[in-house]
Parts: structure tokens; C-alpha cells; sequence
């Protein structure tokens, strides 16, 4: 079998890297925070294997993609923007499209914005936000959840860069990801460092190697592209007034870790469960919960691509 290739693609302004595997129709594959492509490590070859062509690509400010300076370059048009200009580059109209994190909500918006381009789309972790009329999901959370709130902390330009570098990236990285995150919610007077889950021991499907390249990638752009993204959840909400209540109809899965703290979040676990979910994306095929937390696709690799390729090759055979 093929094994990962790497190339550069110069598009919507900045320069692209992506990494691939194997041949057949296009799986693009858009990771969260704090990721980089090589969260789908595990997807790709098996992807390959099952007769796809798997395309995993580092978000602008992530990796070895372009980061651009200031935070205005991370709105949801500018990252949208680079996912069409990437299918142009490659000369393919439609993909299967696959969203961890905040690429799932990237995912969510490619599918509002372009849903010509889209076959189907596999939402992991975080379900379609619907635009609220009245106020933006980020200040409804902060009133909630309080100022401590991550979300909330990351929007101070700095703060966050401060906190992650007082114990350093490996540690930020290795509390984030092996730790879970926690709940996230600092006390008014402590940083969000404070309440990271201090990692003893490695869990078994996230090894010192995974820790070392996620380390090596994010020593070398620090993280304020990828926090830019947060601070630009208010101005999203703004910008994506057109779409208030605006249905998806791109066919979708969606699967989440049972304890992924995402489903924690006030009203998130009813919504999934419930008809609201159904109603808003009317051609979601499935919701799929499994044992395990918020990187599902990296605790539980076998369960979590049985479930993604049965569902790609069902559809693969309509093409």
C-alpha cells in the first residue's frame, strides 16, 4: 500500500500543506485543537486500504501550513476559503469531508456555505451549532460557565500564549490532549494551566512519539494562529447573520466519545439525542457514540473507522 506523501499547495493566499494516502474518491480530513494533521494517523491508511484517496491537511496557522499574521485572518470565510481554493487546486468538484474539533465546525460551516461541493460529511465531536438570532454561543457559555471558561480566556490576545509557555508546549500539549482538558474552567484569580489534568502516564493510544511530534510542530509555530480561530467566535457569529437558522442538507454522521466533554457542555447532550439535531441537519444518517473522550478517533481507532468507513463506502457505491 501507498504510504503518506506530503506536497504544498499555494492557494486563497497562502500556502497549504497536506498529507496523503492511497487513490480513489478524496476524504479530506480537517483536524482540531490543539492537532495537526497527523491526528489522522490512523484513519489515512486505512482509508487508503478500503479504496480512498485520504488528504489530511494542516489548518492555516497549524504545522507547516502559512500562518497568517493577525487575528481578522482566521474568520470562517478566510479558513471555508481555503478548503474550496485546496478542492480547486486539486481539480475536484466534491469530496468526502471529515471534521474533528474545531474542523468539525469548520466542516459544519463548509456544508452551510458550500454544500455543492460536499458528497457527505462525519461531524466528530462537535455537533452543527445553530446561529442563535440574539447573542453569540461565546458570550451565552462565558454567562454560563463564567468568566474562567476557556473559551473566554483565550480571546485576550497573549494570555493564553503566556499561560501555555509558563509550563511549557510539551506539558500544554500533553495535559490538552492525554489529560483530556478537564473542564476547562479556570478560578478568577488562576490561570487555566492550574486546572489542566497533570498527566502521570501516557494512556496507551497516545505514545511518547505522538507527544514529541505534536511538540516538535507546535515548538516551532507557537500557538496564536490556532488560538485565533477562538478569538474570532464573536465575529463569526456576526459575519454568519445570513444563516441564522439555517438548516443543513449535506448527508452526515456524527460520533463522539460518550465522555467527551463537549457533550458535557450545558444542552449539548439533549440536542444530539434529541429531534433538534435531525430537524437542523434533515439528512443526518446517524449519531454514533463510543466508549472514550474528546480525540475518539485516536483512543478507539478501529471502532472509530469501522463506523467512518461503512458509512464512506456506502455512499462510495452510489458515486
Amino acid at each position: 500500500m501507498e504510504e503518506i506523501t506530503h506536497r504544498f499547495i499555494k492557494t486563497n493566499g497562502i500556502t497549504i500543506h497536506i498529507a496523503e494516502q492511497g487513490s480513489g474518491p478524496i476524504v479530506l480530513l480537517l483536524h482540531g485543537f490543539p492537532e495537526v494533521w497527523y491526528t489522522w494517523r490512523h484513519q489515512m491508511p486505512a482509508l487508503a486500504k478500503a479504496g480512498f484517496h485520504a488528504i489530511a491537511m494542516d489548518m492555516r496557522g497549524y504545522g507547516e501550513s502559512e500562518a497568517p499574521v493577525g487575528v481578522e485572518q482566521y474568520t470562517l470565510f478566510h479558513v471555508v476559503g481555503d478548503i474550496i481554493g485546496l478542492l480547486d487546486a486539486l481539480h475536484v468538484q466534491q469530496v468526502f469531508l471529515v471534521g474533528h474539533d474545531w474542523g468539525s465546525n469548520i466542516g459544519w460551516d463548509v456544508c452551510r456555505l458550500r454544500p455543492d461541493r460536499i458528497i457527505a460529511y462525519v461531524s466528530v465531536s462537535v455537533p452543527f451549532n445553530v446561529r442563535a438570532p440574539d447573542n453569540s454561543g461565546i458570550n451565552k457559555a462565558v454567562a454560563i460557565l463564567g468568566e474562567g471558561f476557556y473559551w473566554n480566556r483565550f480571546q485576550e490576545p497573549g494570555r493564553a500564549e503566556r499561560d501555555f509557555a509558563s509550563i511549557g508546549t510539551k506539558e500544554t500539549l500533553k495535559r490538552i490532549i492525554a489529560g483530556t482538558f478537564g473542564r476547562g474552567i479556570a478560578p478568577h484569580n488562576k490561570e487555566l494551566t492550574t486546572v489542566f489534568p497533570v498527566v502521570q502516564q501516557l494512556p496507551p493510544w497516545f505514545s511518547e512519539e505522538d507527544l514529541e511530534y505534536y511538540t516538535k510542530n507546535f515548538s516551532r509555530t507557537g500557538f496564536t494562529g490556532p488560538l485565533n480561530y477562538y478569538r474570532n467566535m464573536h465575529r463569526n457569529w456576526e459575519l454568519s447573520s445570513p444563516w441564522t437558522n439555517a438548516p443543513v442538507h449535506v448527508k452526515a454522521l456524527f460520533i463522539a466519545g460518550k465522555k467527551d466533554p463537549v457533550l458535557q457542555f450545558p444542552g449539548v447532550k439533549k440536542f444530539v439525542m434529541g429531534p433538534r439535531f435531525r430537524q437542523m441537519v434533515p439528512n443526518l444518517q446517524n449519531v454514533i457514540i463510543l466508549e472514550g473522550y474528546h480525540f475518539i478517533h485516536e483512543e478507539k481507532p478501529e471502532k472509530f473507522n469501522n463506523e467512518l468507513i461503512s458509512f464512506l463506502t456506502g455512499l462510495k457505491s452510489k458515486l
